[in-house]
């Protein structure tokens, strides 16, 4: 199986992905632009920031996997792939540490003003008064606006440093606020309004972008801390940037509107950096130790579709929200599912999963199937006395 991995990636990754007896070829500059004629005969295709495009989805004719190493997955065009019946996978919660260290030492930086701090002495001026000034952080709340796995761990993190921490998120409930030791907002406004930091860990959707907005900042505290390690599609940007103006908030940043695409690039938005109290260029997921746990995953998740066709952490398999069971029990012989298959499209029923399993021994089987509609009657009996069916029953 060939393997096109078109990001920088550790050696180790392509050394692990050889050993499963895959071709595996490295091609850390191909340019978006680029990607679809080096797709030619790729069955698994493995991206860190590169785009996937619809172009490169349609060029890929024997594309069977696309992997992201890391979490999110908005820079690969889920849509088209779905059309053209390609898996996509991610590392999901691999880079939580990384980012929850970057977020809480963004957060320090901010409160201490460390990187106006070392401007200054680089440019010989030792101003241990000014920057003497800080309110320091324990005692102080923060508001952690997303609560999966990365909002958790900046909230222990938090914790840690002995400030009180609380929190929002669509799905957060008072008794999960209460088993995370952190207390329970309902709403955002509640969130704004009641705390001296807050610190972004929302994923982007069409719920999400520009969720935090003018009214979010207004509610705000003068001179609290607004961090986002996130993305910054979660945020108004020309919302972030009147309340920096009006020197209502102290922001710290790691994500930021139209970055560059690549490692070394020009940065426009030099008025936006100018106005930041601590940032840096996107890289909340970059430690050693986060590439590590990456890699072992994207390996792990490439040795599960080489073994069983079908990849762990898949995000583009359709949710079942309504669907008939049938469990066919069956003596293990050649052309029995066949048979039942064949009674199934005579009636116009489509098959929308199917799994079967073999027994010890090898003399019987069960296959679990899930049905788009309900088979009549007259269906059920004859699937029941076909050869070498052991029962059919609908669940």
């Amino acid at each position: 199986m060939k393997i096109l991995i078109a990001d920088k990636v550790s050696a180790k990754m392509v050394a692990d992905l050889q050993s499963l007896g895959c071709e595996v070829a490295l091609e850390p500059d191909l340019s978006a632009e680029a990607l679809p004629a080096a797709l030619a005969g790729v069955e698994i295709l493995i991206v860190r920031s590169k785009q996937v495009t619809a172009a490169a989805i349609e060029a890929g004719s024997s594309l069977s996997l696309i992997i992201r190493a890391g979490a999110g997955v908005n820079t690969i065009d889920i849509k088209k792939a779905s059309e053209k019946g390609i898996y996509v996978a991610n590392c999901p919660g691999k880079n939580t540490d990384a980012v929850a260290e970057l977020a809480i030492g963004l957060l320090i930086a901010a409160d201490r003003r460390i990187p106006e701090a070392l401007i200054d002495l680089r440019a010989g001026q030792w101003r241990k008064k000014e920057y003497g000034k800080a309110r320091g952080l324990k005692g102080r709340t923060l508001g952690v606006v997303g609560l999966g796995s990365i909002g958790c761990a900046v909230a222990r993190r938090a914790l840690g440093l002995e400030m009180n921490v609380v929190g929002w998120s669509r799905s957060l409930t008072p008794a999960r606020a209460k088993a995370l030791g952190v207390g329970y907002c309902a709403t955002l406004e509640e969130l704004a309004e009641s705390v001296d930091a807050v610190s972004v860990h929302l994923a982007l959707s069409k719920d999400t972008r520009g969720l935090l907005g003018g009214a979010f900042f207004e509610r705000m505290r003068k001179g609290a801390l607004f961090v986002n390690t996130a993305r910054s599609e979660v945020v108004d940007g020309a919302a972030l940037k009147a309340a920096l103006a009006a020197g209502k908030i102290r922001a710290a940043l790691d994500v930021f509107e139209n970055e560059p695409a690549g490692g070394e690039a020009p940065f426009a938005d030099t008025e936006l950096a100018g106005r930041l109290a601590a940032a840096s260029p996107h890289i909340g997921a970059s430690t050693d130790q986060a590439e590590e746990a990456i890699a072992e995953e994207t390996v792990r998740v490439a040795k599960t579709f080489l073994e069983t066709g079908k990849p762990v952490n898949a995000v583009n398999p359709r949710k079942l929200h309504s669907g008939v069971p049938l469990v066919i029990r069956h003596y293990n012989r050649v052309g029995v599912l066949a048979s039942v298959l064949g009674e199934l499209r005579a009636e116009g029923i489509n098959i929308e999963e199917m799994e079967n399993t073999i027994f010890e021994g090898e003399l019987a089987a069960c296959c679990a199937l899930v049905l788009d509609k309900t088979p009549s009657e007259a269906l059920m009996q004859r699937i029941a006395k076909a050869e070498n069916v052991i029962q059919a029953a609908l669940k």
